[in-house]
Order: C-alpha cells, then structure tokens, then sequence
C-alpha cells in the first residue's frame, strides 16, 4: 500500500481555458525577426490550424484558439525552421522568446527538434518513447517492460498485455527468436538506454502473422537521424548485490545512394534472486528455498545497409546477432514434514550449476518498390538460427530431519543442446483501390528444431548415460498465410477490414529407449483471423474508434516435447504434444479528447487457455506441464493522460483496470474470477542549466498470472537525474530504482490437491550511472525502418 499512496500522491492537475497564444522570436544576438511564417498544426495529421506572421518588432499574436495540442513551426529566410509541440490549455499563454539559428551553411550545424511526448496514444497502438524518460537508465528491456503502459510482468517472466497472456515481442519490427527464459535473458541484455521506443500493438491487422493473443510489442531500438556519420557511445554501472556493467555504441553513415548503420552494446555481471515455494501435497509439506546467483556476458550486434537504386527502388541487408554465456548457481534447501507440524523428517539439499553458451543470429534481404501513384511492393527473403549448449550440475543430498547424518546422496549431470533453423519467404503489395488503399501479401515459413537430452548419473567419480531418462525431440513445421488489408477514409469516418488465412503442418518426433504411442504427433489445420476497425473524428478534439481481430497463440515447440527433464529429485518437467493452440476474440473501444486523454474498453475471449501448471505425482514427486485448462473472458478499461502542469513539470499517468474471468475446461482446475488495477505515474521536472530530475512509480493489485497464480500487489517507487553539458555533447545520468523494494511477489496455486503457497524476487532495488557521449554530425536522414519475415516463428523458441 506504501507503493500506490507515494504513486498517488504525484497527481496534481487544474485545467483553466482562455484564447490566445502569444510569442516573440529573436536571433541568437537579441535582434528581433521580423515577417516569420508562423503555423500551429495537428500532431496527428499535420493538418494547418493557424497561421500568422510576425511584426517587425518580432512578436505574434494566434488568436481564437481552442484548447489542444499542437505543432509549433516557425520558418524565416536564412534562418533554420523551428519546430515545437506545445500543450495549450485555454489560457493565453506566453511563449518563451524563441531564438532562431542561422541556417546551416555546413552539415555540423544543428537543426531544432521538438521532443515527443514521453507517451502517445495512437489509433492503431500507443508509443512508449523511453528515450524521453532518464528512468531508464541502468534497466535492462525486460526490466523497462514493467513501467509501459497496461503491461505486467509475472512471476516466471511471462508479459501480460491488458489482463491477456500471449505477447509476441518485436525487436525493430522483428519477432525475437526467443521465449521462455532465453528471451527473458535475451531482453536482459539489450539495455533500456539504446531503445528509442516501445510500441505495443493491441489489435493488429491482417498484414502481421495472427499468433499473439495480447497483440505485439515491439522494441525499437535508436538510431541515428545525421547526414555524414555520427553515433551515440554509452557506458555504465549498475549495483544492486553485486555491480554489472554496460557499454553500447551505436553509427550511422549516409551517402547519396546509401546508408550503412550499426549496433553494439554488452552487458556483463552478476545479479541475484530467490524463490520460496511452500508445497503441499498428500498431506506432506516441502518448504523449497532457493537463492541463485547469475553471472551473465551477453554481446550484441546489428548491421544494416540501404543501397537507394533511385527514388523508386531500394534494396537492403540487415544482420543480427547475439552472443551470451552464463553460469548460473542454485541452492536449494527443501524441509520436508508432515503438514500443520514444524518437526522435520528429512532435508533434500540441492545445488544446480548450469553452464549456458548460445547464440542466436538472422540474416534479412529485403527489396522495395514505391511510387508517387501509391503502388508499393515489399519482398523479405530471412533465415535465421538459434543454438543453445545447457550443461547442468545437479548434486543432491537427503538428511535427517535435524540434518545430522546423510541418508542417501545422487549427483546427475545433463546434456541439452538445441538447435532450431527458420526461413521465411514473404511479400508485400499495396496500391490505391475504390477511393482508399487495398493491400494483398502471402508468407511462407519453414522451421526445424533438433533438441537433444543426455541425463547422466555419476557413478565412481564418472558420468554414465542413462538412456532410459535420453531423448532426442526432433519437430518440423511449416506455415503458410495469405491476406487481404483495405483502408478507405471518407469525410470523418476512417473504414480497415481485413482477412488472414494460416495453414499449418506439424510434425514432433519424440525418439527416446521408452517408445509409445504419444512419441509423434502431427497436425495439419486452417484458421482463418479476420479483423478489421472503424475510426470517426466526431471533431478536432474527439475521436472515437472501434476495432476487432481474431488471433492465435501456438504453443512454444519445447511445450511440446513429451519427455521427462528432471529439475531435482522432487520435481520434473514434462511437455504436452496433444496441447492445443489457444485462439482469441478482441474487441476494443475507444476515445481520445484532445489528442491527449484516452480511454479504453476492452473485451477479450480466449478458447482452449493453457497454462503452465504444477501437477502431483505420487506422495512427494511434482511435475510442470502445460495444459488447455479453461476459457477465458477479460473486460477492460484503460485511461492515459500527459498534463503539463508548469512550463516546467510534466506528468503523465496510466491506469488499466480489467476483470479475469477463467471457466474451467479441466476437472483439475479451479474457476476464479479476480479485478486487477494496474497503475504508472511519471513526473519530469526541467531546471535551469540542462538539469533534468524525474519521479516515477508503478502499482499491480492482486492479480492472476497463467490462469493459476493469485498474487499479491507490486509495485515500485523509482528517481532519475540527468545533466547535460558540453554543449550536449555528454550526458550524465544518475538513478535509483525500486527504492522501496516492492517490486518482489507473493501468490498462491493450487491444481487438485496440491498447493503451493510461494514468494520470490531479484535484487531489484538497484543504483545505476551512465555517461552517454554523442560525436559526428547531425542531419543525417533516418535509418530505414522495415519489418522483416521471422516475426512469428522466432517468439515461439523457449524452454
């Protein structure tokens, strides 16, 4: 409750109304410029206002305006354009003497931006710009997932999007080849400081692959806007138990016929956690607690290049790599008792050291066609590949309850590489059509994975294979989709449909000592998502929306792998090759006044839900699998709101309230119905002589995460300072994050008689410092930003 009355506490607003907007603009020296082209203009469409002309003392008057947002842009001969979104509010407001720069007679003079709005809320998605918020310094992409709007991180990494599971995550419009824990070890090491943006993509149309129950969120990552060379270099320090370290550099190279840009960052270092999971089970209590320690080394790179044939065609090449190895150490020590007592009869102890080296990279060719008649066609040829090499060290002790003597003792050792290799072929065609704009396109994917599962025992000081606990789960599956998307926009109405079709073949191969009937599975099936959205602008500050789409979630392909993978001697996980794809049904209204507050409701069903659950095996032993448990409703109501409360404090808060609804499918799962209020607040203060200081906070009530878990509230009070200097050139950056150590979790589970009662966390409660260095010049014309051919079959690689 401290966390949500210190993050309530930072809302102040008053809005007063008037007229007038006034102004005066001077050079650099004080003199006053006369006869300026002065245009208030929509940030949505940049559609012209007002317009006036200043006085020769300088000066300009806009009169009669409404309350809204708007686009300031001021252009005087010789003069470079100025360009300003400002927040009128009804009162005549004064602009501060706005100075405009010679115009650039070479290309190291600087041009004057105007900075986007920490959050903006779109018809079609909402843009969380996280390089306008200094609280991101020294947090990692997965860390920064927990302060975007309506999203909610749960205990085992899984993201959540409005009260829905099921997130495909985009890295600059490509899906990560990731899931499970090497995504979430992948999202660790991007840092949170080389990310210009995160789009999360709600209702996505029949252009993106329809896997995805919660839609998208895509991660884009900075780059260069110069003409000539320029680039960013940052490094920092984070601490926390221990101190981790982060670099990155990022280039961008322009020419007249090309651009060549590029990424690195690495991040390397320990971090903690801690896990307790008190199970009960047959009347039998195991009170697990785990401590780990991860120390990580992850590097990555990005290298593209745009070669411009004319203004008509353009061909590309992208390359993606990434690079880590780990050790992480486990241990685990398990009271095992009758329930209701305190008296122990025995202790397991167990201790897990897995050393982990993988790389993941992805090659992309990419040609373009567009014309000034409205025909384009883009075509994607990529392949990419992921491979993992897991070796595991398990030593495990039985005590005595007073853990006097040693009653039995086993140390297994486990092999597990992964190998997964995905292509795709996919094409795009757009042209003008019946007074609006038809799209058509198709795509073809083609995914192996060979993973491979060697358990030894250790006998004599040696490692003996046991091929009764070995397998090899080989699976094969092929996509193939199809779409049509048509826009027309006709006075205030703005009219999208679409239909997608995904045919999908599938083959899981399971060869192990212990062969039955469940070793392979194949599938083969037809699914048709259609969508589509209708969008009014009522006037020039209400805009209403309603949208619908049907999406899938295909099961992750190591869910599927029917064999045993021993976690301890009292636990093992176990794939399901008969789970079924889960399918949603979204539908979504909303409303934006003023181009600034929006508000939002939702309603989602999802048929044939999975989850992850944990099953009773015996008296003592417990397995995780995934299993179509339920269907589900989610009813949702989402509000964002940026105010300006002083020319020098910003705030910007979101709410998200949903209701989950779960229906049982499976006699083993229980009904629960569970409202959730989901809250971030972000306030951003401008001192004098380039200081910035902010404030920001997120809070979660009560929750169910996968369907299973009922959790306690979270939630995180966090501060930033940031410092520019030489003529800013450097930025230094100084923050503190989960000053109140609220972000760990609490929940219970139960899936027929067992019952597990648990808490865990990392040692979130971190201080970070960055220095971030900008060099080259700065007009160079924006990297091309396009969507490559892998964004479905990556997301679904997990463990």
């Amino acid at each position: 409750m401290k966390t949500l009355t210190i993050v309530l506490g930072m809302l102040i607003s008053t809005l007063v109304y008037g007229q007038n907007i006034t102004g005066k603009i001077q050079t650099a020296t004080g003199e006053a410029v006369p006869y300026a082209a002065i245009t208030l203009n929509s940030p949505l469409d940049s559609s012209l206002v007002k317009a006036t002309v200043s006085t020769e003392n300088g000066s300009f008057v806009l009169k009669g305006m409404q309350p809204s947002e708007y686009l300031l842009k001021i252009n005087a001969l010789g003069f470079a354009d100025y360009l300003k979104q400002i927040n009128f509010e009804g009162t005549t407001l004064s602009l501060r003497t706005i100075i405009l720069n010679e115009a650039a007679q070479n290309l190291e003079e600087v041009t004057v931006v105007a900075d986007k709005p920490m959050v903006q809320v779109l018809a079609d998605k909402t843009v969380f710009n996280v390089q306008n918020t200094i609280n991101a310094t020294g947090t990692s992409a997965f860390e920064l997932l927990r302060k975007a709007p309506g999203v909610i991180v749960d205990n085992n990494g899984g993201i959540i999007v409005e009260g829905k599971t099921g997130v495909q995550i985009f890295i600059d419009g490509k899906l990560s080849v990731l899931q499970g824990e090497d995504l979430i070890n992948y999202l660790e090491s991007l840092q949170a400081t080389d990310i210009e943006a995160v789009e999360i993509i709600t209702q996505p149309s029949s252009k993106y692959d329809a896997a995805g129950n919660a839609g998208i969120i895509n991660i884009k990552l900075k780059k260069d806007k110069s003409l000539g060379t320029n680039g960013t270099y940052t490094t920092g320090i984070t601490t926390g138990d221990f101190a981790r370290y982060n670099s990155s550099l990022n280039f961008n190279t322009r020419g007249k016929k090309g651009n060549f840009y590029g990424t690195y960052s690495n991040r390397f270092g320990k971090n903690t956690g801690f896990i307790n999971l008190l199970r009960t089970q047959s009347g039998t209590q195991f009170d697990a607690r785990t401590n780990s320690v991860y120390d990580r080394n992850s590097n990555n790179i990005k290298l593209g290049y745009d070669y411009y044939l004319n203004s008509k065609h353009t061909l590309g090449a992208i390359f993606n790599g990434n690079f880590n190895n780990g050790f992480n150490t486990n241990n685990t020590r398990t009271p095992i008792r009758p329930a209701n007592t305190i008296q122990n009869d025995s202790v397991l102890v167990a201790l897990n050291q897995t050393d982990n080296t993988s790389y993941n990279v992805n090659a992309n060719v990419n040609y373009r066609y567009a014309d000034t008649l409205g025909y384009s066609v883009n075509i994607d040829l990529d392949y990419g590949r992921y491979n993992s090499d897991r070796n595991a060290f398990q030593p495990n002790t039985y005590f005595d309850g007073t853990e006097s003597f040693v009653i039995s003792e086993r140390v297994t050792l486990q092999e597990t590489p992964i190998d997964i290799n995905i292509a795709t072929i996919k094409a795009d065609y757009e042209q003008n059509f019946l007074k609006g704009k038809l799209g058509l396109g198709f795509k073809l994917s083609f995914i192996t994975t060979d993973n491979t599962f060697d358990f030894f025992n250790e006998v004599n000081g040696q490692p003996v294979l046991d091929l009764t606990q070995s397998n090899q789960f080989q699976y094969d599956e092929n996509i193939n989709a199809g779409y049509f998307n048509y826009n027309r926009k006709w006075g205030k109405w703005n009219l999208q449909l679409g239909l997608r079709v995904e045919n999908t073949v599938s083959d899981g191969n399971l060869e192990s000592a212990q062969e039955n009937e469940d070793d392979r599975v194949k599938r083969n099936y037809t699914d048709f998502f259609p969508s589509g959205g209708i969008t009014y602008q009522l006037n020039q500050k209400n805009q209403f929306a309603l949208t619908y789409s049907r999406r899938i979630q295909r099961p992750n392909y190591q869910s599927l792998n029917p064999f045993e993978y021993k976690l301890d001697e009292l636990s093992f996980r176990q794939g399901n090759p008969f789970l079924q794809p889960q399918y949603t049904n979204n539908l979504k209204l909303s409303h934006t006044f003023n181009y600034r507050l929006t508000t939002s409701l939702s309603y989602s069903y999802i048929s044939d839900f999975f989850a992850q659950v944990t099953v009773a095996e015996g008296e003592s032993t417990s397995f995780l699998t995934s299993l179509n448990v339920a269907n589900q409703e989610v009813y949702n109501l989402g509000v964002s709101y940026p105010k300006k409360l002083l020319s020098w404090w910003d705030l910007y808060f979101s709410l998200n309230a949903y209701i989950s609804d779960y229906s049982a499918t499976s006699p083993e799962f229980l009904p629960v119905r569970q409202e959730t209020l989901g809250f971030y607040a972000q306030n951003t203060f401008s001192l004098p002589s380039e200081w910035r200081f902010e404030v920001s906070g997120w809070y979660s009530s009560p929750s169910i995460w996968g369907g299973t878990y009922q959790t306690r509230s979270q939630g995180s009070l966090n501060a930033a300072v940031q410092k520019r200097f030489f003529d800013d050139k450097f930025t230094a950056r100084l923050a503190v994050n989960d000053i109140l150590f609220t972000v760990p979790w609490r929940g219970v589970t139960q899936f027929g008689d067992l019952f597990i009662n648990g808490d865990g966390g990392s040692d979130s409660r971190r201080v970070a410092f960055s220095l971030t260095y900008d060099f080259g010049r700065n007009e160079i014309k924006k990297a091309r930003k396009r969507k490559t051919g892998l964004e479905d079959e990556n997301k679904r690689i997990g463990r």
